[in-house]
């Protein structure tokens, strides 16, 4: 997903879910935040180098392959972008390097997903926000995983966007991907960029979404596609479904966060609060358009009254700087959650017997 689910819309779930304005704008530039927490930008912060969330393209490509490098992107994208829906999956065929990849394939409604919300509860709205990105990355990013894998993640010419049809079933539009990174995209065409074809199975090209580009971040699109290790069968992907169900799930998970829900279960949604919203909601996530925010900022501000403000990466960093007690500012409280985040995720992997991640 993009800012435009990530900050805007998950504003309007905290809303939803019982937050204040000020309280439901830190959520959601925690939430955005972990899009920018390189360590590059640490350096700027004076922040852990290990709370690092994400990496920079440049970061990527100056990244090192062998076993401790993968180990250190594994731990940083699917702890917060592709969080690993069942480190046990039954999978008889393939190498246990093969197995463990097919393991860290992400998607909704795992048990990662429980701990991660409930690892924020108590934690501050910096914690909540974390936890926010993650439950969204697992419907945007299901079946590609947070670790480079040419078999788990590559795309090939058989992919095919999804429009309705006369006859009742979709009509397929295939889907070209350019490979040059400052190219316009056209969905209309459609035309999407995507990273280059490496052979490499380790190849950082192979990390993600990569090979399909943004295309997945986007919510109105429906798609199917051939993955190697689906047994190159049919996959489809839904977004307009998914985002919704992103989007009630959010609420409900910060209602439990909140304190209003007592327990935080698998596959629950706040559908009743989305209720009087549904089709504002559903007008903006199908609206065919590769960025929301100025739609899904307008609706947050209807529901709060408030003026909602720009997302600025380095808004905390004076507070952080100055003062004298870190660990209670904003950017403190964020390092704090997305170390403990991180840590959990690569524990749990690493107790699942697969050492892809490393040691937290």
């Amino acid at each position: 997903m993009q800012g435009d689910f990530h900050y805007y819309a998950t504003y309007c779930a905290a809303v939803l879910a019982g937050f204040d304005h000020k309280h439901s704008v830190e959520i959601c530039h925690a939430a955005q935040l972990v899009d920018h927490c390189s360590r590059t930008w640490l350096i700027k912060v004076g922040g852990p180098a290990q709370a690092a969330t994400t990496q920079l393209q440049t970061e990527l490509l100056q990244a090192r392959t062998d076993p401790i490098g993968l180990c250190d992107i594994t731990r940083i994208w699917s702890s917060f972008h592709f969080l690993p829906r069942d480190l046990y999956a039954d999978i008889k065929i393939g190498s246990k390097n093969y197995k463990d990849k097919y393991r860290l394939i992400c998607g909704p409604n795992g048990d990662l997903l429980v701990d991660t919300v409930k690892l924020a509860k108590d934690k501050g709205t910096p914690a909540i926000g974390i936890a926010m990105h993650v439950l969204a990355d697992t419907w945007a990013h299901t079946y590609f995983a947070g670790t480079p894998s040419l078999v788990i993640n590559n795309t090939n010419w058989y992919f095919y966007e999804l429009f309705p049809g006369d006859s009742g079933e979709p009509e397929r539009r295939q889907v070209t991907f350019s490979h040059n990174p400052s190219a316009s995209e056209d969905v209309d065409k459609p035309v999407y960029v995507g990273s280059v074809y490496q052979s490499d199975e380790n190849s950082i090209m192979n990390l993600g979404h990569g090979r399909a580009g943004h295309l997945p971040d986007y919510s109105y699109i429906r798609y199917v596609y051939l993955p190697a290790w689906g047994g190159y069968k049919e996959i489809i992907k839904d977004n307009p479904h998914d985002y919704e169900c992103a989007f009630a799930q959010m609420v409900y998970a910060m209602s439990y966060l909140r304190g209003e829900v007592d327990v935080f279960k698998k596959d629950t949604y706040a559908m009743e609060k989305l209720k009087p919203h549904i089709e504002k909601i559903r007008s903006i996530i199908t609206k065919r358009q590769v960025d929301a925010s100025d739609d899904w900022k307008a609706f947050g501000e209807s529901l709060s009254g408030e003026r909602i403000p720009d997302f600025d990466k380095d808004e905390h960093i004076g507070e952080y700087i100055s003062s004298n007690n870190k660990s209670k500012t904003f950017l403190g409280l964020f390092f704090e959650a997305a170390l403990a985040q991180k840590k959990m995720v690569a524990s749990r992997i690493m107790e699942s017997g697969n050492r892809l991640a490393g040691l937290s």
